[in-house]
């Protein structure tokens, strides 16, 4: 009975998908990596139209070296928040295992922080302001956030909880005797994409072109931790705990996501509050800002 009650969903296997996007010989092209690096191109094309209005805190130069060092700070720090946070005890046995990147497993927690300091590191050399070029480059991250949970349902990984919502999805799951189709699960990847990458973008984007809020520092990065936090907060609670993380979540009643997603919605709420007193003024003929 039950088995043809799951058969009413969608099964992962027939929607034809593959995390190998190109073979090339013994080189497999994963749509993963192709996730990531489309974020970074398609959210560097966006940098430049963002400091291409008045009042930028930076110039193109800047834009370009900013583009090496937030790749690097993602991968970095995403890989190095997941070992820390998720997997610790893993990777303390499989230390090698921790380049292997195109087999997933990065923590977006992570790669928050070394972006950060890439963007540190930059402002600090270039005596830029750090705190405005976090809130241009807090407009960019969503495209790399869809992409990014596009690739996790690709991948079949970090899926939902049991559901019978008609939009499930029977993922294959790995158990000790073997693969099997498992029960209906919200896609939880897709939820993720939509309000991560699709939502947040829109508000970012309206606040940046519609408001004056690039001019208040802090503001629309402050947003970008808020409104994260708040949708990585909710879509937890009916998102899949880690396997080697369900202890954690029930001892705790809180997922390992939600507990770092907390500090974002608070600094980000801070952020937003303050960042009138913060505020910048143009120089018209120039079309720089400088403190008012």
């Amino acid at each position: 009975m039950q088995e043809a009650t799951s058969s009413q969903f969608v099964a992962f296997p027939d929607l034809g998908l593959s995390p190998v996007a190109l073979s090339i010989g013994p080189f497999d092209l994963r749509w993963y990596s192709l996730a990531y690096l489309a974020g970074i191109f398609v959210g560097y094309w966006y940098l430049l139209k963002l400091i291409a209005k008045p009042g930028s805190p930076m110039d193109r130069r800047h834009a370009d070296d900013l583009v090496f060092y937030a790749a690097l700070g993602i991968i970095l720090g995403g890989r190095i928040g997941y070992v820390l946070f998720y997997n610790l005890g893993y990777y303390v046995q499989h230390p090698l295992e921790i380049v292997k990147l195109w087999d997933g497993g990065m923590s977006f927690h992570g790669g928050v922080v070394g972006t950060s300091l890439g963007i540190f590191y930059l402002a600090r050399k270039e005596k830029l302001s750090w705190l405005r070029i976090h809130d241009y480059v807090a407009c960019c991250v969503p495209f790399g956030l869809f992409f990014g949970r596009l690739a996790n349902f690709v991948n079949q990984e970090l899926w939902g909880a049991q559901t019978q919502v008609p939009w499930a999805v029977r993922f294959v799951e790995v158990t000790p005797y073997g693969s099997i189709l498992g029960p209906p699960r919200h896609p939880s990847q897709l939820y993720e994409a939509i309000l991560e990458g699709i939502v947040l973008f829109a508000i970012l984007a309206w606040m940046f072109w519609k408001t004056q809020a690039r001019y208040e520092p802090g503001k629309l990065v402050g947003a970008f931790l808020f409104f994260y936090g708040l949708f990585r907060f909710g879509i937890e609670f009916i998102r899949e705990s880690d396997q080697q993380l369900i202890g954690f979540a029930q001892a705790t009643g809180l997922h390992m996501g939600q507990w770092l997603s907390l500090p974002m919605i608070l600094c980000g709420l801070y952020l937003m509050l303050t960042a009138k007193r913060r505020r910048v003024r143009v120089e018209p003929t120039l079309g720089t800002a400088s403190v008012s």
